[in-house]
């Protein structure tokens, strides 16, 4: 109704300084009000007719122009906040570089750009802005908290030097800590496990950050029935449209992703083309390909849950169920031995290295549970997933498997529920004879790991069973060597510690072989030692 009155008021007046001033009024009361949308629609209005009028008076009255000038940068910038609240950050990007156009260090303008490009994780445009901004006399101290904000974030972004300890030792009480985006020594390639995959430039050490992303859209709530996870899958797929509707950079990303048909033929683009700073993406194809089949499609094959087995929740989101949508983290195929694991902090996902990783290695998560879960029983999950797993651990064991009766007999024999210390000393004896050595002991061990975990967990078991199977700290460490950090090795390492010394080691080597291990499992991010003994109940 509000937009017929002025259209009729302009039917009649044209583009009167009355109908210029009653639709700016409108337009910021709307704006004040926090209505958004009336309020872009106004000043849509309004910047059309100033621009008609700055035409018009071009030619009769010059010396008007510079002030009409003067209110279309004010309307521009102000249209652009609401856009940015409604996250339209291309449109608000337009609008505040057409306003700088005419007046290029316009304070709010400055402000409002700044923000968008900071939310837009692309810190070092943004500190420019707010550095600009500082410049000029309204600027007050929150402008210089905007500046500092961003050259931490710059910061972290490139070294990758991020720290959750004190989050972690204040209970996780106060906000989220905000993160910058990282991405570090790595490169898309062709994979040889589905596709195109991530894989390290460069050594990694376990622990060490590979990537920080934010996530595309996330949804999270409490799972009390199959309605109840329809309803949030839809409002997930309903918050990813809107934001590759909104962002063209979101949609060409997002566009790139796969739908699960004809991997080989899909091109590998590079890894820069992910990072915030970069504005040009010119692999992707054009954006008009994203229709609402393909979305979908890329959903089903790329979202990712925060419960999966190699993730871990921090913060007040691990009471939720949470799926959401991560661009660069999606290029990450299985493995049954994984070498890297995510940590979830709000909307950010954070890839970490779970073990020491070569330069040149693949990248990979395990999609489901790789412990306690020998060749068979894997097959059974990846097969549900849609793949066929090809990793070295499943390759070494059907090799194994076929040639070998004792495996199958063995394997019977859990089923029917054969003693936990018999069957270890079982695995132990029978890689003697079947002669495996080295880090193929791991893979095996990985395998039948619960009972291993069942005896070292029992004092019965290691009582009668304890002289005849390996320590515990041997397994869990050839266990660890190939499948990576997992929070059961971790806990039955921990506990096992506890009960020799209530909490306390004084074993300078046992200390840092559960520091290590809780590295692999949380990542590097919390780096000071008594943060890291909180969350693994040492303190």
């Amino acid at each position: 109704m509000e937009g017929e009155q002025f259209e009729q008021q302009e039917d009649r007046e044209g583009s009167s300084p009355e109908l210029l001033q009653s639709l700016r009024s409108k337009a910021t009361e709307h704006l004040l009000r926090e209505e958004w949308e009336e309020s872009i629609h106004l000043y849509t209005k309004y910047i059309d007719l100033s621009r008609t009028q700055i035409t018009n008076l071009a030619g009769s009255d010059p010396d008007t122009v510079p002030k009409v000038r003067k209110s279309l940068c004010l309307a521009l910038c102000n249209r652009a906040e609401a856009r940015a609240r409604l996250h339209d950050s291309s449109e608000a990007m337009r609008d505040c570089d057409q306003a700088l156009e005419i007046e290029n260090t316009h304070f709010k303008t400055l402000l409002c750009k700044g923000k968008v490009l900071l939310a837009l994780s692309r810190y070092s445009s943004a500190l420019e802005c707010f550095k600009t901004a500082l410049l000029d006399p309204q600027a007050s101290e929150s402008v210089t908290a905007y500046v500092e904000k961003c050259k931490k974030l710059e910061f972290q972004a490139k070294t990758g030097a991020f720290d959750l300890s004190d989050w972690v030792l204040s209970g996780f009480r106060g906000r989220t800590p905000e993160l910058a985006e990282f991405i570090g020594s790595i490169e898309i390639k062709k994979s040889e496990f589905s596709g195109r995959g991530l894989f390290a430039t460069k050594n990694i050490v376990t622990g060490a950050l590979i990537l920080v992303t934010k996530g595309v859209a996330t949804e999270r709530g409490i799972l009390g029935s199959e309605k109840a996870q329809m309803v949030m899958w839809k409002n997930f797929v309903d918050e990813v449209t809107k934001s590759v509707r909104r962002c063209d950079r979101t949609r060409r990303l997002v566009s790139s992703l796969s739908t699960g048909e004809e991997e080989d033929t899909l091109e590998v683009p590079d890894v820069s083309l992910y990072m915030p700073e970069e504005e040009a993406f010119e692999t992707c194809g054009d954006d008009s390909s994203l229709d609402m089949e393909k979305l979908l499609s890329i959903l089903d094959v790329n979202s990712l849950v925060e419960e999966a087995v190699s993730a871990k929740v921090m913060g007040k989101n691990k009471e939720y169920y949470g799926v959401g949508l991560w661009t660069l983290p999606s290029f990450i195929n299985h493995s049954c031995v994984p070498n890297a694991r995510r940590l979830h902090v709000g909307d950010y996902a954070i890839v970490h290295a779970s073990r020491d990783i070569k330069a040149g290695e693949e990248i990979t998560s395990a999609y489901y549970d790789v412990l306690s879960s020998p060749l068979e029983k894997r097959k059974e999950m990846a097969e549900s997933w849609g793949f066929s797993c090809k990793c070295s651990r499943c390759k070494f064991e059907s090799v194994l498997s076929v040639a070998n009766q004792e495996i199958r007999e063995f394997e019977t024999g859990l089923e029917r529920g054969v003693d936990a210390g018999n069957a270890v000393y079982m695995v132990e004896e029978g890689m003697k004879r079947w002669k495996v050595k080295g880090k193929d002991k791991g893979l095996l061990r990985a395998s039948y790991w619960g009972v291993y975990e069942e005896v070292y967990n029992s004092e019965r078991l290691m009582r009668r069973w304890g002289r005849k199977v390996p320590s515990m700290e041997v397994v869990v460490d050839s266990v660890c060597d190939v499948v990576g950090s997992d929070e059961r090795l971790l806990k039955l390492v921990v506990e096992g510690m506890k009960k020799k010394n209530g909490g306390c080691s004084s074993n300078i080597a046992e200390m840092e072989r559960v520091l290590k291990l809780g590295k692999g499992v949380y990542g590097k991010v919390v780096s000071k030692k008594k943060a890291m003994k909180t969350l693994l109940g040492l303190e």
